[in-house]
Formats: C-alpha cells, structure tokens, sequence
C-alpha cells in the first residue's frame, strides 16, 4: 500500500492532465482520474511492466474515461436547441396554418436533409439509428437534422 501511495503521488498530475486533455474539464478529469487510479489499485497485481507504469496507468484512465462518456451519453442526448425565446420548430407543426408552411418547406427540402428531418420527427428514430441507415456517423446525423430545421425555419413565422 506504501508503495501505491508513492506511485499516486508520481503519476496523479501526469495522469490528471492527460485526462483534461481528453474530456476538457478539471472536474471531470478528476472523477475520472480518480476512479482510474482506484481500478489501478485493484488491478496492479495484473501489470506485467511490458511497458511503463505512466503507460499503462494512462491507459486505464482513458478506458475509464470512454466508459464514463458513454454512461453520460446514454443519460443525455445532446439535441441542438433553438434559441429559448422561439417555439420550438415540432410545437409549431401543432398550429395548422404553420404546419401547411413547413410541410411545404420540408417537400422541398433536397436529399438527405429531407428524410433525416423526417425520421427524427415523424420516425422518433434515434440520431443512432438515423446514422446507422444511411453509414454514417451520429455526429453527421445531427448536423444534417439541425440544418434542415435550419432550412424549414427559414421564412416561417
């Protein structure tokens, strides 16, 4: 237990950094390194020193911080937001007349913008899924819904 202590007070600023370099948040990365160097303790009869204990106590704390983004992005779905003063685009399809306006506007919408638009909202598909039927990305998923609200709300009142 000594000797992880020492180890902790060598690697935790190097560790921690390379954590804030990839998450971008000092409290985050603290989580983050701390959980890493708890999984360290745990498992440091298993290191085998093929490499450097930086090396390899880097690598948990990047396997650590991908499980945890994943756990944070299956709690959140990150959707672009319309500024707060303005309606949402979906809650305007309520209003007949505005509805006939973006039915028209979403007609005339070019590929792939249109059908993208059309499965989030009248799909309910997952910007996962979208991504997944056209083999693409969710990040283009997302860009490509958040430009055609874009286009749809251009000229709508």
């Amino acid at each position: 237990m000594k000797d992880f202590e020492q180890v902790y007070s060598d690697y935790y600023d190097m560790v921690f950094r390379y954590v804030v370099s990839l998450c971008g948040d000092e409290q985050w990365a603290e989580e983050i390194t701390q959980e890493a160097f708890f999984k360290a303790l745990k498992h440091i009869g298993s290191f085998r020193g093929e490499c450097k204990l930086s090396v390899w106590l880097c690598q948990i704390a990047k396997n650590t911080f991908y499980t945890m983004a994943k756990r944070r992005q299956r709690q959140v779905e990150i959707v672009p937001e319309l500024p707060a003063e303005e309606e949402p685009l979906e809650q305007k399809l309520l209003d007949k007349e505005t509805a006939l306006q973006i039915h028209t506007k979403l007609h005339k919408l070019e590929e792939p913008y249109r059908e993208v638009f059309w499965m989030r909202i009248f799909g309910e598909l997952s910007f996962r899924e979208i991504a997944a039927l056209f083999g693409k990305t969710e990040s283009w998923a997302r860009v490509t819904y958040h430009r055609a609200r874009l286009k749809i709300k251009e000229g709508i009142v």
